[in-house]
C-alpha cells in the first residue's frame, strides 16, 4: 500500500527535485525588487479622501451624509432635531412617546412584525433613541438592502399610523418604566434629570425627559400630529449612513424622501421653539427612604446621593475640548473601571476621593453638552450621616480644579480621551451617530484626526481658564435620598465661591 502511494505521488507531481535559488527570483537578492512586477500603490499618510464624510442637501432642505466603511454590513438612519427640550409649547412627554412607538405600524407595513420581517432579510435590526435635542431612528443590515431599508425608514417617520391600540401599549409601557426607574438601584437616570431641572428650570434641556404619569391618558394622535407637524420637516433632518457610497444613498433619499406628503399634512409651521437655554442654576430635593432600594443576599447600603454641577459650554464652542479633557482629568464615565492602572486609578476621584475617604461609595465626573450650553457635574454616594462631609469633599475638588495641574497628569488625560475616542469610532453605530449629529447640528463633520489634534494642543492655562470661568456661575445641585444633614444651597454656593472649598461652619449652642 506504502508502495502504491509513493508511485501515485510521484506520477501526480513529477519526480522530487531540489530547489534552488534561481526558482525564485532567478537569484535577485531581496533587497531588490523583481524584475518586470508592477509598482506597489501605498496609501498616503495624509490621504483623507475615503475618509471624508460627504454631505448633500437636497431640494427640500433635508440633508444626506455619508462614510465609508468597509465591510457587508451597513448602519443608516433618519437623525430629527426634535427632543424633550422643544416640548415647552405642548404636552410634556412627547419625545418619549415617540421613541416608544417608533417602528410601529404604518402605511406600508401592516404591525411591528412585518417590519422586523422585512428587516431580517438583510439581516437588520433597528432601534430609536429620544434625548433632550435628538430623536434618532436607525437600522443596522446589509448593505445589499439599502433599497428596503430607506424606504422603511421613510415609512416608519413619516408616514406612521398610532393606532389605538398601538397608544394604548405605550402608555402601558411608559407607566412601567417610570415605575422601574423609581425602584432601580442605580439612580443616575434620576439624578441626571433633576440636575438638569435644577440647573435650566423650566427651560429648553431642563424640561423632563419622561413623560410625567399624568399626561400619559393625554397624549393622543392629534397632539402627537401637532407636534410633528412643527418639528418633523425636512430641514430639520439629517440622513446618515456608514458603510455605504454616498451616490447611492443620495439616490435613495431623492426616490423616498423628497416631495413625500407625511401623514400629519405639509401645513406651514406656526409653534417652532428656537429658545436659547438659560442657566439659572438652583437645587432639586427629593427625599426617599433608600434602606429597600436593594434587597437579597448582598443589598447595597442605604445611600445618599449628591449631584453638583456648573455651567460649562456648548460643544461649538472652542472651550469644549478642554471641558473634555478636564471631565477625564477628574474621572468621567467613572472614577474607576477594571481597565486597572491608567484606565481609571489615576483621575482625581479616584486619588483624591475614593483612595482618601473609605466610607465614600461612588464618585464619578459627568460632562453634558449640548448646542448652546453645558453642564460639567461631580455625583458622589455615601452614608445619610456623612453628607455634610460628602458635600464639602465635592466642593473642595471643584475649587482644586483650578489649582495647580501636572504635565504628566495633564498627558495622562489627554491620552485617555484620544484612546477612547478611539476605541469608540471603532463601532459601526458609534461612527452612524457620530456623523448625524454633527452634520444635524453643523452640516460638517470634525474627523477623528482633527480632534485629536485639538486634544492634544490643551494647555495647563487652558484647563485653569475654562474652570476660573465656570466656578462665577451658580451652582446646580440634586439630591436623592435621607437629606437630613444636606448643607443649605446658600452654604454650597458659599463653599463653592470660597478659596478652599469649605462649608461654612455650624456653631450649635447645644449637640
Amino acid at each position: 500500500m506504502a508502495a502504491a502511494m509513493a508511485w501515485l505521488r510521484g506520477r501526480a507531481w513529477g519526480p522530487a527535485r531540489r530547489c534552488c535559488r534561481s526558482c525564485y527570483g532567478g537569484g535577485v537578492p531581496l533587497t531588490r525588487p523583481l524584475p518586470g512586477a508592477p509598482q506597489p500603490v501605498f496609501a498616503a499618510p495624509g490621504g483623507r479622501e475615503r475618509f471624508e464624510t460627504r454631505v448633500t442637501a437636497l431640494e427640500n432642505g433635508l440633508r444626506v451624509a455619508s462614510q465609508n466603511k468597509f465591510g457587508q454590513f451597513c448602519t443608516l438612519g433618519l437623525l430629527v432635531s426634535s427632543g424633550s427640550r422643544h416640548e415647552a409649547r405642548h404636552l410634556s412627554g412627547i419625545a418619549h412617546f415617540l421613541e416608544k412607538l417608533a417602528f410601529s405600524s404604518s402605511a406600508q407595513f401592516a404591525s411591528k412584525d412585518e417590519i422586523l420581517l422585512a428587516l431580517e432579510k438583510h439581516g437588520g435590526i433597528c432601534d430609536c433613541q429620544a434625548s433632550r435635542d435628538t430623536i434618532m431612528y436607525a437600522v443596522s443590515a446589509d448593505a445589499k438592502g439599502l433599497d428596503t431599508v430607506v424606504s422603511l425608514l421613510a415609512d416608519v417617520v413619516l408616514q406612521p399610523r398610532f393606532s389605538d391600540e398601538e397608544m394604548e401599549m405605550t402608555r402601558m409601557a411608559i407607566r412601567f418604566e417610570l415605575e422601574d426607574l423609581n425602584m432601580r438601584p442605580d439612580p443616575e437616570p434620576l439624578l441626571t434629570e433633576m440636575i438638569h431641572a435644577a440647573a435650566y428650570r423650566e427651560n429648553t434641556v431642563g424640561l423632563n425627559r419622561f413623560c410625567p404619569v399624568e399626561n400619559t391618558d393625554k397624549i393622543t394622535r392629534d397632539v402627537l400630529h401637532s407636534y410633528l407637524r412643527n418639528y418633523y420637516t425636512p430641514d430639520r433632518m439629517v440622513l446618515a449612513g456608514v458603510g455605504i457610497e454616498h451616490e447611492q444613498l443620495v439616490e435613495c433619499a431623492r426616490k423616498y424622501l423628497l416631495g413625500v406628503e407625511p401623514v400629519w399634512g405639509s401645513a406651514k409651521t406656526q409653534d417652532v421653539d428656537r429658545s436659547v437655554a438659560q442657566y439659572t442654576g438652583g437645587i432639586v430635593k427629593v427625599e426617599k427612604d433608600m434602606s429597600d432600594v436593594s434587597l437579597g443576599p448582598t443589598p447595597i447600603p442605604e445611600l445618599t446621593h449628591i449631584m453638583i454641577g456648573l455651567e460649562s459650554c456648548s460643544f461649538l464652542e472652542e472651550d469644549f475640548i478642554p471641558f473634555a479633557v478636564l471631565n477625564m482629568m477628574m474621572g468621567g464615565g467613572g472614577s474607576f473601571s477594571a481597565g486597572g492602572p491608567g484606565k481609571g486609578m489615576f483621575t482625581r476621584l479616584y486619588l483624591n476621593v475614593l483612595n482618601r475617604h473609605h466610607w465614600m461609595y461612588n464618585a464619578t465626573s459627568y460632562h453634558h453638552s449640548y448646542e448652546d450650553t453645558g453642564l460639567l457635574c461631580i455625583h458622589a454616594s455615601a452614608d445619610p450621616k456623612q453628607v455634610r462631609e460628602m458635600v464639602e469633599i465635592i466642593t473642595r475638588e471643584f475649587i482644586l480644579m483650578a489649582g495647580a495641574l501636572g504635565e504628566v497628569e495633564l498627558e495622562r488625560a489627554k491620552t485617555q480621551l484620544k484612546s477612547m475616542l478611539m476605541m469608540n469610532l471603532e463601532s459601526r453605530p458609534v461612527i452612524f451617530e457620530d456623523v448625524g449629529r454633527q452634520v444635524l447640528a453643523t452640516n460638517t463633520r470634525k474627523l477623528p484626526h482633527e480632534l485629536c489634534a485639538l486634544i492634544g494642543a490643551v494647555k495647563p492655562a487652558d484647563i485653569k481658564r475654562v474652570v476660573t470661568k465656570m466656578l462665577r456661575n451658580k451652582p446646580a445641585v440634586a439630591a436623592l435620598g435621607d437629606l437630613t444633614d444636606l448643607p443649605s444651597y446658600e452654604h454650597i454656593q458659599a463653599a463653592l465661591s470660597s478659596k478652599d472649598g469649605r462649608l461654612p461652619r455650624l456653631y450649635r449652642l447645644f449637640r
